[in-house]
């Protein structure tokens, strides 16, 4: 098991996992922004050149009522860009409350001393709910997670409503359903072409309606799809595009490759995987859960050769008098940690007067004669309490440490 030189708390290795923490908030944070400073541009042109339009006509000659329904017109449409920046304000109000929320819990941990306080137990049993609430929104269970996540009062510490639009997206695409996923992706599309993200989901899910399109027979309204939507994308997608015109001469049940392929129904869920896949990492986004990591690094550092062994503990063998305290060589985790890398350890501890048996396994002296003799073996004969197998004592040697 792992060595404990110091009680001192390094809170820049706890802080690694919690990067998207403050990654989201800003990104989303940026997004708004975005989406402010396009609609305030769109519509501040149109105002412009309705009132410039407006003014002329007045002046050549229009009637005073022609002239009010025009100003009617752009006080309408200034009312509704109000509204929708009073929307977004909200949105970003909320966001800049997350993200002060999440830099004051970051902050108490560089507030605990050691490791022994008590704040630390508390700020670490806060990051676990943290994590089984990113776990269950992983998984779909979205209700479970807003449950937890009220209870132990951390809503501003998650991103519920991110995780949840998610996988109503991904769970559409599961059920033959592209309409959301593409305003997403028109919704986020300077984004993603900032990120280059390849392959390009917005060109999968046309390709996907084209196929639709082929399946139900419509092959001139899936001529028509393509040049509409697909032609766009010849510079970057010019493979699939040419592979996806060959379609037309195929039917849906043709058992000729890539055509099979394409018109398999498990495309659907390759789009699903795919938009998860992009959703991720356009908000910097794990791909796997933040528990699965925190759990595989504490498990590593637990781990020794030994915990593998068919005499890990008394569980595993019936003659063993020894019982493991080791979490690893649990039944529970035991198989969980099997692949997982090793501790580096920088130091080892062994017992007083070591010696080796037979067997190559190591032990104190004075441990080893006191758990024989209490087994009740004969004078000159010492029992491996891990293995159960018995030796003459004249066998064992003495270990000597350089």
């Amino acid at each position: 098991m792992a060595e404990f030189t110091t009680t001192k708390l390094n809170a820049e290795s706890h802080l690694l996992l919690d990067q998207p923490l403050l990654r989201l908030p800003h990104e989303l944070s940026r997004r708004n922004f975005k989406t402010v400073q396009k609609n305030f541009e769109h519509d501040r042109g149109i105002v412009l050149t309705s009132l410039k339009l407006t003014a002329n006509a007045s002046l050549a000659g229009n009637t005073p009522s022609e002239t009010l329904d025009a100003l009617d017109i752009m006080i309408s449409r200034m009312q509704g860009l109000k509204r929708k920046m009073e929307a977004l304000h909200q949105e970003e109000k909320l966001l800049h409350q997350h993200s002060k929320k999440r830099l004051q819990h970051l902050q108490d941990l560089y507030e605990i001393p050691s490791l022994a306080d008590v704040k630390y137990d508390e700020w670490s049993r806060l990051r676990l709910n943290r994590l089984l609430v990113d776990y269950l929104l992983r998984c779909g269970y979205g209700e479970s997670a807003r449950a937890l996540a009220k209870e132990k009062n951390i809503e501003d510490l998650v991103d519920l409503d991110v995780f949840i639009q998610c996988h109503k997206i991904e769970e559409s695409l599961k059920n033959r359903q592209t309409q959301e996923c593409l305003l997403w992706c028109i919704e986020n599309r300077p984004m993603m072409r900032k990120a280059a993200t390849h392959p390009n989901l917005e060109f999968e899910l046309r390709l996907q309606q084209y196929i639709e399109l082929r399946r139900d027979g419509q092959l001139l309204e899936a001529r028509q799809h393509a040049q509409k939507h697909m032609v766009a994308h010849q510079y970057t997608q010019s493979t699939e595009i040419l592979r996806a015109a060959g379609i037309l001469a195929y039917p849906p049940d043709t058992q000729t490759e890539p055509y099979k392929t394409m018109y398999s129904q498990s495309r659907w869920d390759s789009l699903a995987a795919l938009f998860v896949k992009t959703h991720h990492e356009l908000f910097y986004l794990p791909a796997r859960p933040l528990l699965h990591i925190a759990l595989s690094a504490g498990l590593s550092a637990l781990k020794t050769p030994s915990c593998h062994s068919v005499y890990a503990s008394s569980s595993s063998n019936a003659s063993s008098s020894t019982t493991s305290v080791c979490p690893i060589c649990s039944t529970e985790l035991n198989e969980l940690a099997r692949n997982l890398p090793y501790a580096h350890h920088t130091k080892s501890y062994v017992e007083n007067d070591p010696v080796v048996l037979p067997n190559g396994r190591i032990y104190g002296r004075d441990r080893l004669m006191q758990m024989s003799a209490k087994a009740g073996l004969d004078e000159g004969e010492v029992k491996d309490p891990t293995t159960g197998d018995i030796f003459d004592e004249s066998k064992v040697r003495k270990v000597y440490i350089s």
